[in-house]
């Protein structure tokens, strides 16, 4: 019995020696004069390697925050490892949509995402800093901006993601608080159209992301996400898009990432 514990023991000790480490970092945006925080997960070979790392920038839904990624999927350390990339989980703010929001000046999450803070991690880490080098995704109000950070700033990213996500807000306009960001349906409606990832997509060239999208069959925004998925086929812009039983839970995007991750990392193998 004391052997086994002392094998037990030297695994456990092991195995948090060897992982992934997990930063808890604070940005301070100066579009919106306030301090966000953001977790970074770097490769159990971080500081050994004179390589420098491709990264994933994750982003959460609706009343999430920049800890509910390692909440709903903890093997994303294992995942860090095991594909030699970091992954950077932001703090989208409870009900942004990562907006740079028409209605509030101070609410600027677009250029926060994809500006200040990509800029701070390409600062302060060995990253691969080019759009070569970096894919987002995202689930639920994260799987809308994602998309819609990415085909806005093509130059920042060169792949992104969507795990059940709400890819056109127009037959929401009383959930979620999109209101307090666009304004009302009724008296903003150029918001709302324009604001949308199903009507962003419109400026999009095949060849210029590498999209990966999937929802769950149960998902009350699986049909938003068929009909991004047949306009991306009007507009003849590959990507892959994926049906899997499941419902809009931490269950379905916990299990989702793992296919992103692994479709990001083929990807930054493409020359």
């Amino acid at each position: 019995m004391k052997r086994l514990s002392t094998l037990l023991l030297f695994l456990f000790i092991a195995f948090h020696l060897l992982a992934a480490k997990v930063d808890t970092v604070t940005v301070f945006s100066n579009s919106m004069q306030k301090e966000i925080k953001c977790v970074v997960i770097t490769p159990k070979n971080y500081k050994k390697s004179k390589e420098r790392f491709p990264v994933v920038y994750l982003l959460h839904g609706y009343s999430g925050n920049y800890r509910s990624w390692l909440k709903d999927a903890p093997q994303l350390t294992q995942k860090a490892d095991e594909l030699q990339l970091m992954i950077v989980s932001v703090d989208g703010g409870f009900y942004s949509w990562y907006y740079d929001s028409p209605i509030d000046p101070k609410m600027k999450y677009e250029t926060f995402v994809s500006k200040e803070l990509v800029s701070y991690i390409d600062t302060h880490y060995k990253t691969i800093a080019d759009k070569k080098g970096r894919a987002i995704t995202g689930l639920s109000m994260g799987g809308h901006g994602a998309l819609y950070l990415a085909v806005r700033n093509k130059e920042v990213y060169s792949q992104a993601g969507s795990m059940a996500g709400g890819v056109d807000i127009r037959p929401f306009p009383n959930n979620w608080q999109i209101k307090q960001v666009l304004g009302d349906i009724n008296t903003n409606k150029e918001n709302w159209d324009t604001y949308t990832v199903i009507k962003q997509i419109e400026t999009l060239k095949n060849g210029e992301l590498n999209l990966i999208i999937d929802c769950g069959l149960g998902d009350f925004f699986l049909e938003v996400n068929r009909s991004l998925h047949q306009k991306l086929m009007n507009l003849k812009i590959d990507h892959d898009y994926t049906e899997r039983p499941g419902v809009h839970n931490g269950a379905y995007w916990g299990s989702a990432v793992d296919y992103h991750l692994l479709f990001f990392k083929k990807g930054f193998g493409k020359k």
